[in-house]
């Protein structure tokens, strides 16, 4: 807020333009900082209820930090509804289970033994199978049939615990993939229980 001085006081009441100049730039700082507060106030309630949630799905997973930091990753998570944060979840575990599969494909092209061919065919067939469902929960996202979430997110889920038991190496992103099927199993949930 802006304050007058006693002093400025006199010189600007000896000038009555000046005073009328003041005036309306006090108005005018007056309207300014309670339009910012005002847009505080409404973004921070729009966090909270997004941040809930978050909490709220993240809470029925086994790696809560994980979850929150890989759903604040898509920059449409903060004010994301269930329905948005659906996509963001599908999303994630989509890019995941690609790239991951772009890597398998590149890995099996280079594999120098039997049983590494074999378990990166496997697993390249596991992870066409989870992004065969990750297409499938899209589809059911964009026609809204959600009876059908968990089950494909959960398919997501095996298919990359199949492929960790047949190739060790790709533990950590077959550890990411099943942490994000777990955030679409519980967003899914969320779908079906209400």
């Amino acid at each position: 807020m802006l304050y007058i001085h006693l002093d400025d006081w006199l010189i600007l009441s000896k000038n009555p333009k000046m005073l009328n100049f003041h005036r309306l730039l006090s108005i005018l700082s007056f309207i300014f900082i309670f339009s910012l507060i005002s847009q505080a106030d409404h973004h921070d309630s729009a966090t909270i209820n997004t941040t809930k949630l978050v909490v709220q799905v993240c809470n029925q997973t086994s790696n809560y930090t994980f979850c929150v930091e890989a759903l604040y990753t898509d920059p449409r998570t903060p004010d994301a509804d269930r329905y948005s944060l659906a996509y963001v979840s599908f999303g994630l575990a989509y890019v995941n289970a690609t790239t991951t599969q772009d890597r398998i494909t590149k890995l099996l092209k280079n594999a120098t033994t039997v049983h590494d061919r074999d378990s990166l065919q496997t697993c390249q067939s596991d992870y066409k199978k989870a992004i065969n469902a990750l297409q499938s929960a899209f589809n059911d996202l964009d026609s809204e049939t959600f009876f059908t979430l968990p089950g494909l997110a959960n398919d997501t889920a095996k298919a990359a615990a199949h492929c960790q038991t047949h190739y060790p190496p790709l533990t950590s992103k077959t550890k990411e993939l099943n942490h994000l099927s777990e955030i679409c199993i519980a967003i899914s949930k969320s779908f079906v229980t209400t």
